[in-house]
């Protein structure tokens, strides 16, 4: 929890690195998952750094797999993905790797342009057997259309010599038809077979049709079994056609439309033998093409096995180089020590698990000479690291979605993991609901080995699965404020019985037989001592529930809102004490004063109110809401809430006052404590001196006992520093001797040397000195931003009141209209003696079922979904406006560390 209250100290720090070593011992630092580096070769081009060629080699590699992946995955084989550990390649196997990957997809590449031309071939000679098969019923169709043209023919000819010739011979059976066909069509007509895609054929019909002006017959037929298409694999549905013309310049045309079609055309015998014989030969070569390509496939098939089980580990070993190499181009090279020397940011309790990790990488090398890291000082803000599980992840990144914090700052997750829950909550109280959630939640909690086995693509249920602690305890608290307003889908339960008797008011039976509203007077009915826990049951079923109800709510979101803003101001505390110390006078006393006595007040006024006015003095109680208001307009009061009026009436001039005195102390205290300060020469002095102590001593952090760590210093430094490092400060620091070497006693925080926050990414960013008029304009800003904040934050804390009054209405609506109206109606059945009674039974038992699956999907719909999003989005806002901006800035940058684990991660 220290931790995460506050993200980790951090340090930067300057690695030398021989460069025999560099490679392993950043595969180390990859392992281990805890170092940020930072570029230091900005303005060199990514083209122009050392090792852009290897990483070149990665990306080539990386491509490779990717095709083997495609393949494998086209092939419907699954990809075996080991569990166990995958150690990052020496660099003597990039060979090695680059061999086997162009080997496979050389191979793979060969076979499947192989197997795409032996397809192509398939395909074809499929198609010639087709048309082949075909054509002889197209053949005896065109014999028909010679006969009937020559009959036209010669009617013409007769027409024109006065009848003088003779008749046209008729033909007496079907085979006189075929070779009077075979005759007319080798000696008058031409005709040219294919196949086409369906889709296309009938636009090639009107095609040929207008290009040959009507002078051609076109037959043709689909093909039944659908044909597999060589390049894409999909499958295409095509017709055999044939079309029969006169003429060479008709011809020519024809064959031109088929190539804008992309028509296959193929060799087609006149004759019915020759096409047989034809035909006989393409089915032999296409049992020989089968046979072919069944071997192919069956090799292609084992080669993608074995690259399936291998894969994986392929993947990561390259993802794992690539990301190394790339890091490596962040280093400086010296040229004259052979050495890359490099900076990063580290947490420092971890310190020494990455000089064990530096010492194996260059025990793994070979190398002879160490690898050194060292803590260098710096001006710029550090980037922002808190370690968090599974459990707290969720609402960390609940957090960070609004802003990071800065570095050191409090940070707002672990009161999130039990605030936000708590007020989603007192939107949503029904401990019904509340149940269906924590079993859903609880599903996913009890679920997560195996679902986090399995690669989900759908980003929704990536969300909800990521944040299953959250609905789970959102639904724990929705439990426990259910039982609070005894409220489950609607209904009250009495489990310590009430205590209103109704007995008590002694109503006569002839009142009681009447239809009227009763109401029980407290002074008889009620026992005097309160439900045990919760409302009591009777308000369920009152008439004035609301009046009731709405009241309590109302002064509870206002309560809990002040309580949760003042909490807020309190913990802007520690960040003062951190980063600013000048605040807590000039910031955090005055608006905890401002806060704590308007509305802190209130709050006082509710309680006072409770208790001191009992169902019996409700006639007499003050309204809350004229006193509040009385006392901005300084008004005598007439019904006190206190015993005394003028007691009364002399704290809220009091607190009038001390308010009014805390907006000049908000405005002007800050800037004017930051102007004589820097004014001062005393103070400049000091400054200079703790910049050097901070920036020579504080910035080193002892990470073994009786370890000792070497600073470089001029001499001036040395000496000023050893003159003023004599004394211990209150953190526990370690004193440094005069020859500039400091001996560590115990742990120092590795704080940054200025407040204020450094450039982007950290880079540079020293102390901005402003001007009085500049800290003035901004501080007046600050101060009416809390003082209205204040006011409009507590009446946005009132959505708690308005969500739960809506959620129970709804519900209540729901139960009513669907549940008791449905269940009425099924219950009107006949009287027993009917021989209808049976029927009706059953009919109303699948009604029963009808309702109650309605009822249940319109309280999952509208009531889970719809109602719990829009209480999450509303618990968000109070958590990241009302609470948040009272002491958090959220202007920090995440600690992005060089880790294989995400990287892996996030490619895959």
């Amino acid at each position: 929890m220290g931790s995460l209250f506050q993200s980790e100290r951090m340090c930067q720090a300057q690695l030398f690195l021989q460069s025999e070593a560099a490679y392993n011992c950043l595969a180390e630092l990859g392992e281990l998952g805890m170092v940020q580096f930072r570029d230091l070769n900005e303005n060199i081009s990514a083209f122009q750094r050392k090792y852009v060629n290897d990483v070149r080699k990665c990306d080539e590699m990386e491509r490779k797999l990717r095709y083997v992946e495609k393949e494998v995955k086209a092939a419907e084989i699954t990809i075996t993905e080991g569990q166990g550990y995958i150690p990052s390649p020496l660099p003597r196997e990039l060979i090695d790797l680059e061999a086997t990957f162009e080997k496979i997809e050389s191979e793979l590449r060969e076979v499947n342009q192989n197997r795409e031309v032996l397809q192509r071939n398939y395909l074809e000679l499929t198609e010639h057997n087709h048309v082949l098969c075909n054509t002889d019923g197209f053949f005896v169709e065109s014999s028909h259309f010679a006969v009937k043209a020559d009959e036209i023919y010669h009617q013409e000819q007769d027409s024109d010599t006065g009848g003088a010739s003779g008749s046209y011979k008729r033909f007496s059976n079907e085979s006189d038809i075929e070779s009077a066909a075979n005759v007319q069509s080798a000696t008058t007509l031409g005709f040219m077979a294919g196949a086409i895609h369906r889709e296309r054929i009938h636009a090639f019909e009107q095609m040929l049709w207008r290009i040959c002006r009507g002078n051609v017959f076109i037959r043709y037929s689909e093909i039944l079994m659908p044909l597999s298409d060589p390049h894409t694999g999909d499958e295409v549905h095509k017709y055999v056609f044939i079309v029969f013309y006169q003429g060479e310049q008709i011809g020519i045309r024809i064959r031109k439309v088929c190539e804008g079609f992309r028509a296959t055309l193929y060799t087609c015998p006149p004759k019915k033998a020759d096409r047989a014989a034809m035909a006989e030969g393409v089915s032999n070569r296409l049992s020989d093409l089968t046979l072919v390509l069944n071997e192919m496939q069956a090799h292609r098939q084992r080669i993608l096995n074995n690259a399936a089980g291998n894969l994986w580990a392929w993947f990561v070993k390259v993802r794992k180089m690539k990301a190394i190499f790339h890091t490596l181009n962040l280093f400086d090279i010296d040229v004259t020590r052979g050495a890359l020397i490099g900076e990063c940011w580290c947490p420092v309790a971890d310190l020494e698990n990455i000089r064990i990790a530096l010492s194996r990488g260059t025990e793994r090398s070979g190398s002879t000479l160490p690898s050194i890291i060292d803590i260098v000082p710096t001006t710029s803000e550090l980037p922002t690291f808190n370690r968090t599980n599974k459990f707290t992840s969720g609402f960390q990144e609940m957090v960070d979605a609004y802003g990071v914090a800065n570095y050191r700052e409090v940070n707002p997750a672990p009161f999130t993991i039990i605030t936000f829950p708590f007020l989603f909550a007192v939107m949503f109280g029904d401990s019904g609901h509340g149940l269906l959630m924590t079993l859903f939640a609880a599903a996913l909690v009890f679920g997560e080995r195996r679902l986090l086995s399995k690669k989900h693509d759908n980003e929704m249920f990536s969300i909800v699965f990521g944040g299953r602690y959250i609905i789970l305890l959102m639904g724990l608290f929705s439990i426990y404020t259910g039982f609070l307003y005894n409220d489950t889908f609607s209904k009250s339960m009495n489990i310590f019985g009430s205590e209103w008797n109704a007995c008590a008011m002694n109503y006569s039976h002839d009142l009681l037989q009447e239809n009227i509203t009763l109401q029980l007077d407290p002074k008889y009915a009620f026992t005097g001592s309160p439900y045990p826990f919760g409302m009591d049951p009777i308000w369920q079923v009152a008439e004035n529930k609301l009046n009731f109800l709405n009241p309590f709510k109302m002064r509870l979101s206002i309560i809990l809102g002040i309580c949760h803003m003042f909490f807020g101001v309190s913990l802007s505390l520690v960040n003062h004490i951190n980063r600013d110390p000048t605040g807590i006078p000039a910031a955090f006393i005055p608006q905890v004063l401002f806060l704590g006595l308007l509305f802190g007040y209130l709050v006082f006024l509710i309680f006072i109110k409770w208790f001191r006015f009992d169902s019996l003095l409700t006639e007499t109680a003050p309204n809350l809401i004229e006193t509040y208001i009385g006392m901005f307009l300084m008004q005598n009061i007439d019904n006190p809430v206190f015993e005394k009026a003028s007691t009364q009436n002399a704290v809220q001039i009091c607190i009038l006052v001390i308010a009014l005195i805390c907006i000049p102390w908000m405005l002007f205290m800050k800037p004017v404590i930051k102007s004589f300060t820097k004014r001062n020469p005393t103070y400049l002095q000091g400054k200079k001196k703790l910049s050097l102590r901070f920036a020579r001593i504080l910035m080193q952090r002892r990470v073994q006992e009786d370890e000792v760590v070497e600073i470089v210093m001029s001499e001036d430094e040395a000496s000023e520093g050893a003159a003023y490092g004599r004394r211990e400060d209150s953190i526990g620091n370690s004193s440094l001797e005069k020859d500039g070497n400091l001996s560590s006693d115990n742990s120092v925080s590795a704080e940054p040397i200025s407040n204020t926050r450094g450039g982007g990414g950290g880079h540079g960013g020293g102390e901005k000195e402003d001007s009085l008029g500049e800290q003035l304009v901004l501080q007046a800003i600050h101060t009416i931003e809390f003082c209205l904040g204040c006011i409009s934050n507590t009446a946005s804390y009132l959505r708690l009141w308005a969500l739960s009054l809506a959620h129970a209405e709804l519900s209540e609506v729901l139960w009513t209209m669907v549940m008791q109206n449905g269940i009425g109606l099924v219950t009107l059945y006949p009287d027993k003696q009917s021989p209808m009674t049976v029927v009706w039974l059953i009919v109303g038992g699948f009604a029963m079922f009808s309702v109650f699956a309605f009822w249940a999907a319109l309280t999952i719909g509208i009531l889970l979904l719809m109602e719990g999003l829009s209480a999450f989005l509303h618990a968000l806002r109070l958590h990241w406006v009302e609470f948040q901006n009272k002491f958090y800035t959220g202007e920090g940058y995440l600690f992005q560390p060089f880790s294989f684990k995400k990287i892996v991660e996030q490619e895959e």
